[in-house]
């Protein structure tokens, strides 16, 4: 967030731009890797009007920012007439969203002046059940709502120590990166199962010791019904990996932007 010369950073203020100035969605529906449900098999949706932030750092950050109740109710409808079990709660926006946010939707430069839906994750690390999570949010995306996962391609925060000041990526950080590529690129018939195969990879395990990173974009890649999938631009350094992807064709699509250290 604060390594404004690093490349993430401006690729990620050109796919907010293209959000709020092509696209010019009704809402955003985001989903981050920092909030799983506490409730097994069910989904919880924030319906607060207004959101602090949540913090773990960079106490002193803002992102004014505005939820809405009404958008909230509707979408849990929706995901209930899906099959999904729905929960309402009031909670802050937590920092997988507001860090890449506040890059992608700068305040002064690029504000992003509709309201901001988040949905968790489900309590499992099933991709198959994130997968059908974004196949009962597709609908909403023809309503005008943009869906927005953020995680990364690549996160091994406990590789992290190793790399310090190298930025060389290691071994698995490259080839987990292409292989998700090409199972997210892939014809969407075959597209689930691909990327569900990938955690059978040898290399799955380190590019994600845990997998709460890599969910976001199983429920995008649902989301996207049969549109296709492609990475936008990519960037595996040490034990992350930067990629950043688009489900559809601009204006109307599902954008996965992945988070990295300034928006982990």
């Amino acid at each position: 967030m604060h390594d404004i010369h690093h490349p993430a950073y401006k690729k990620l203020e050109q796919i907010g731009r293209e959000i709020t100035t092509v696209v010019k969605p009704k809402a955003v529906i985001v989903l981050s890797a920092h909030w799983q449900a506490t409730a097994r098999d069910t989904i919880e949706i924030n319906t607060s009007n207004t959101m602090d932030l949540i913090y773990d750092h960079y106490y002193r950050e803002k992102y004014p920012n505005r939820g809405s109740q009404p958008l909230a109710d509707h979408f849990m409808t929706v995901l209930s007439a899906n099959g999904i079990n729905t929960r309402p709660v009031a909670r802050g926006l937590d920092h997988g969203v507001w860090v890449s946010f506040k890059v992608a939707f700068n305040p002064d430069t690029n504000p992003l002046h509709v309201p901001i839906v988040q949905v968790s994750l489900f309590s499992s690390d099933h991709p198959r059940q994130h997968y059908a999570l974004g196949r009962a949010l597709s609908s909403l995306r023809s309503e005008g709502n943009v869906v927005i996962a953020t995680g990364m391609a690549v996160h091994n925060l406990r590789d992290l120590r190793k790399t310090m000041g190298n930025p060389a990526p290691l071994p698995y950080a490259s080839s987990f990166d292409e292989a998700l590529r090409e199972a997210v690129e892939s014809d969407s018939v075959e597209r689930e199962e691909r990327m569900i195969s990938l955690l059978g990879r040898s290399d799955a395990s380190q590019a994600h010791p845990t997998l709460e990173h890599l969910l976001p974009i199983f429920v995008g890649a649902g989301a996207a019904s049969t549109e296709r999938g492609m990475r936008l631009w990519t960037l595996p350094e040490g034990s992350t990996s930067w990629a950043m992807y688009r489900f559809g064709a601009v204006p109307t699509f599902l954008g996965q932007i992945d988070e990295g250290r300034a928006k982990a």
